[in-house]
């Protein structure tokens, strides 16, 4: 169960802004699919968040750029957990690209932890912020990224 989350993506075409580079919509829902595969590959996926009747939702994005991504590019996006509030909890996000290793985006979103039903924040349970180890030095971040690229 890793601590910090890497997923490799290339950029496609219908990734592309009318400024030729990626779309900022783009990294926002990346964002969201990493946590989500994150999430599952530490025991939480959808359907056992569902049966347990509770989920996550986003209050806020805080994103970053700091350089274009283009079409083709291969880029690492590292996720990890940063803290854990009573019922809320910010994940962080790096963008890499991995040929260079030059980070392009820097991101967090603030996830509520929330009740299916009356889509109210509730405490998050032991259970769940146990699967997310808290994640908050910079040399163990960028050691996950050198090896995601295999350095």
């Amino acid at each position: 169960m890793p601590r910090i989350f890497v997923e490799k993506l290339t950029i496609g075409a219908d990734s592309i802004d009318l400024n030729g580079h990626v779309n900022n919509q783009e990294y926002v829902r990346w964002m969201q699919d990493v946590a989500t595969a994150h999430s599952s590959a530490q025991g939480w996926n959808m359907a056992r968040y569902l049966a347990a009747g509770v989920t996550w939702v986003i209050r806020s994005h805080f994103i970053e750029y700091l350089r274009p991504a283009f079409q083709g590019d291969a880029l690492l996006v590292a996720t990890w957990v940063a803290g854990m509030g009573a019922q809320s909890s910010p994940r962080r996000y790096r963008f890499v690209r991995a040929r260079d290793g030059k980070t392009l985006v820097e991101a967090e979103t603030r996830w509520v932890f929330c009740d299916v039903q009356s889509g109210r924040p509730r405490d998050i349970p032991p259970e769940v912020a146990g699967a997310f180890p808290l994640v908050t030095d910079a040399a163990e971040i960028q050691a996950a990224i050198n090896a995601a690229r295999g350095l």
